[in-house]
Order: C-alpha cells, then structure tokens, then sequence
C-alpha cells in the first residue's frame, strides 16, 4: 500500500524515481479505505531533505499513511521557501482541534541552548501536552528526543567535550520487543550532535525504559507508556550522504570539525559512505507504524486519548 502525501510534493518525485510507492491526495480520495494519520513536526533547516528521508522510511509498510505537515507559529524556517511552507505545512494551532495515530517530531539545530532559551519553547511545550493525549504514539528524534524526556520526565542534558558525529553500533537490552522484530544483536545508528543523555538517569526513572544504548554514543533510545512515546536520540532517517554533506559544509568553517567515524569506506572521506544503518532504519519505522500505531490505534480515531 502507499502513503498518502499532499498534491505536488516534491519528495513524491524524488521518491517516485527510487521505485517507493507514493499517491497523492487526488488519487487518494477514490480509495475507500481508512487511512492511518501520521503528522510530521519538521523542525529540521533543510525542510524538503527531511520530508524525503521520512517518507522514504514510512513507506515501507503495506499499511496506507496519511501525511499531514506541522509547522510552528513561533518561528520562520530561513531555509524553506515561504510557497512551500504555505502549501505543504499547517499550523498547529489548526491541527490541534485533530487526532492522529502517529506523531513524529524531528531535531532542530539549537541543541547547544538552554531548552528554555529557544525561541519557541513555549509552543513545543504545547505540542508536547497535545500529544500526550492526541496521538496514539509519537516518536521524537534527536533534539526532540531530548527536549521530550526533559519536558515529560525531568531528564536533562549534558554537554559534550566534542561533537558525536558519525555512525556507531548500537545493542539493544531486550530483543523480544516489538519495537525490535527483526533486528540483529547489533545495529548502526547515525548520530550527530553536541550533547547527551545519560544512562544513569534513565534507569532511575521509573515511567522510563532504556532500550538500546551504545558503549560509545551512549543512550539511543528510550521508550515510555508502552510504546506511545519512543525517544531516538540519533538519526536512523538520514540519507546515505547526509553526515559527507554536514561535515564538509563545516570543514574550515569551524575549529572543532572531526571526520564521521565508521562512515567513509576505509575511513578516507574521499571514498563514498558506507550504508551501514539502512536495513534496520526501515525495520524500525514499519515496526513502529505496525506494532505502536496500527495495533493500538482505535478504528475510530476521535476515540484516542
């Protein structure tokens, strides 16, 4: 089955040309089908980039989704022309009258500050509550990861000697979990940030599961209400040559740039990436959408809460 994604997004094309099964609204409307809701906070600068890299993971399920944008009223992206915003996005002010299956809120690029510092923590803040109640199950990613374990449970944030950038293998603590059907022992997760979560503090908080956790980037994930909140505090959504375009627009700009480990074959940026996180990248999305949404969601959706 497709996903559902609004008429003449860019990413239908783009995906289209990598065999991924995609329909747009029009053609949606001629399908008697109730179609799962899925709505995306993008907080991310490169909007379209984004946009790409989930869809491109959320097909993969025989389930129908359907894609609604969130935008932020708080803030301007700088970086996403206005026409696309205004086509493709809606306000939460709007959206938050609606319920959906699914939720996923991305990183944003202002992990450095004080949550209470940004600038629009207030609406996030918001978000957060609506959601709790809203959404079957959400899934936050990176500085949203973050931001949700330390508005939701108290769990602050560490600061790093140097950034975490580059691909790092992951253990999972029970492989019987649905969030895990299919995985191997050991799993790749791209990671790129300025600061941590620490293992301690998660397991002495009693509403949180620590889930998979590296012994070099730490925790990666933690999962709260039995799965209607997943914490992912890396990147299983990026492209192959996200981390190559991040750190070569950063070379000379900035003291503290450091190669991506574990990501150039033979670790020479002048070699391609190797793909190493792809497989489990899909595995968890349609693990997620098949066992914490459609499981879970009720058939009428007005009956979330």
């Amino acid at each position: 089955m497709p996903l559902r994604l609004p008429d003449r997004l860019p990413a239908i094309d783009l995906l289209k040309k990598e065999n991924i099964f995609v329909m747009d609204d029009s053609r949606a409307h001629t399908q008697d089908i109730r179609p799962l809701r899925i709505a995306i906070l993008n907080l991310m600068p490169l909007k379209i980039t984004t946009e790409t890299d989930l869809i491109r993971l959320l097909s993969n399920t025989p389930l129908q989704l359907e894609i609604s944008f969130m935008k932020l009223k708080s803030h301007t992206p700088k970086n996403t022309p206005v026409e696309h915003m205004m086509m493709f996005y809606r306000d939460f002010a709007e959206m938050k009258k609606e319920k959906f299956d699914g939720m996923i809120i991305t990183g944003a690029p202002v992990e450095t500050l004080p949550f209470e510092e940004v600038e629009y923590w207030d609406e996030i803040r918001e978000i957060f509550d609506w959601a709790h109640t809203n959404v079957t199950s959400t899934m936050y990613i990176c500085w949203a990861a973050q931001a949700g374990l330390y508005y939701h449970y108290g769990i602050p944030k560490y600061p790093l000697v140097k950034k975490m950038f580059g691909i790092f293998p992951q253990y999972v603590s029970d492989n019987m979990l649905p969030i895990f059907r299919g995985f191997d022992d050991v799993f790749f997760m791209p990671q790129s940030r300025h600061t941590e979560i620490h293992h301690d503090d998660i397991i002495a908080h009693p509403e949180l599961t620590l889930i998979a956790e590296s012994e070099e980037s730490g925790v990666s994930m933690v999962m709260a209400r039995g799965g209607r909140e997943l914490f992912v505090t890396g990147h299983l959504e990026y492209a192959p040559d996200t981390l190559d375009k991040e750190y070569r627009r950063d070379l000379g700009k900035r003291d503290d740039v450091e190669m991506p480990v574990n990501y150039y074959k033979n670790d020479d940026p002048q070699e391609k990436p190797l793909v190493t996180w792809r497989a489990h990248a899909n595995l968890l999305f349609a693990n997620w959408i098949n066992y914490y949404v459609y499981q879970e969601t009720p058939y009428n959706i007005d009956e979330i809460k």
